[in-house]
């Protein structure tokens, strides 16, 4: 990172960027162009979980490279200046990439399910069989990643 002042480095920051997270930028390798979606996710223990329909460009993306990369990032609000080259943003970001696997067992994907529905709700939820059977879940394990921040604490 070049911007070595702007690296958040201590664990109990970074789990902490992640939970406040409600949103997260997924990248896959396609041709002509990377393909870039919004989805909503749960993270844990150095992973990232997320659910889709079984079927869709995502699953065929996963299937043909199941490398991809992220961006989770907490908009802390705006910063005026007296001029242009003032003005500024505070924020929190985490980038890196990873290796995504689709998790088939059903109770792998209730336990991703309920992974990823502890970054919203503290309650417990069940799922029935035919919807753990339409519903694709996935786990990035993270690889690599930079956490940086910037004007947090104006």
């Amino acid at each position: 990172m070049r911007r070595s002042d702007k690296a958040v480095t201590e664990q109990a920051a970074i789990e902490k960027i992640f939970r406040a997270g409600k949103t997260c930028q997924l990248a896959f390798s396609a041709e002509p162009i990377p393909y870039l979606v919004t989805l909503n996710y749960g993270y844990h223990d150095g992973n990232l979980y997320f659910h889709a329909a079984t079927e869709g460009r995502k699953i065929d993306l996963i299937k043909k490279n199941a490398q991809a990369a992220f961006t989770v990032a907490l908009d802390l609000g705006l910063i005026k200046g007296e001029n242009a080259c003032s003005w500024s943003v505070r924020f929190q970001s985490v980038v890196g990439h990873g290796q995504i696997s689709l998790l088939e067992n059903p109770e792998e994907k209730r336990k991703g399910l309920d992974l990823f529905m502890a970054q919203y709700s503290d309650a417990e939820f069940s799922y029935p069989d035919k919807m753990i059977q339409a519903t694709a879940v996935f786990k990035l394990v993270i690889s690599e990643m930079t956490v940086k921040q910037s004007r947090v604490d104006e």
